[in-house]
């Protein structure tokens, strides 16, 4: 009776990897706005800001009920990190927004393409942790296999959009286009370090 009436006093147990779900979710509308912006829609470039922020909100939220639980369903570390990667990929977005304002550059139907690609790897990330979060450890690291993946989607549409710059005569288009093709390629690296990190974890608890 001791026991369990102690037991009534522990605290109760955040849902983290719901909340990590939450924030990969973030992501994903992020990067949807970031194709949609590049495919032509200027609107879309306020809907990438929004999507940043609600993702620290949501970065906060889960350090908050991180420093306040007893047990983790992972490494506290590995927790941490994945949503310090999830929010890496939601700031390379903004930024890469901001970089083209300030190049008074509008994205091309590749970059589009490359979004819409990180966008996928994001969809995948987050089927990756509700399959954690559902105890489907095998399900979550062939989603994470395929989050990886994306960094070699995005590479092969990265390598034939600069190749084709090759035969552009406008050099303010071509040297803006380059920093903006290699943004998204330094965020699919990102991507697929957070899926990278899925993997780590999970063997981590084998």
């Amino acid at each position: 009776m001791k026991r369990r009436r102690w037991l009534w006093f522990l605290p109760e147990s955040p849902d983290l990897l719901g909340l990590l779900s939450a924030h990969a979710a973030v992501l994903v509308e992020g990067l949807e706005a970031l194709a949609r912006w590049g495919d032509g829609d200027p609107n879309e470039a306020n809907a990438v800001r929004a999507a940043e922020g609600r993702g620290d909100e949501k970065k906060r939220q889960l350090r908050e009920e991180l420093t306040r639980t007893f047990t983790t369903p992972l490494a506290p570390e590995d927790i941490f990190q994945l949503s310090i990667g999830i929010d890496a990929v939601l700031d390379a977005a903004k930024h890469t927004v901001r970089e083209a304002e300030v190049m008074r550059t509008v994205p091309d139907s590749a970059f589009a393409e490359m979004a819409r690609e990180l966008a996928e790897g994001a969809r995948h990330l987050v089927a990756s942790l509700d399959a954690l979060r559902a105890g489907d450890r095998g399900q979550a690291t062939a989603e994470a296999d395929l989050v990886v993946v994306t960094r070699r989607d995005v590479d092969k549409t990265y390598r034939a959009a600069m190749s084709a710059l090759v035969d552009s005569t406008d050099v303010r288009f071509v040297a803006a286009s380059r920093e903006l093709y290699r943004r998204l390629s330094r965020a699919a690296d990102e991507l697929a370090g957070v899926g990278e990190r899925v993997w780590y974890a999970v063997l981590k608890e084998s």
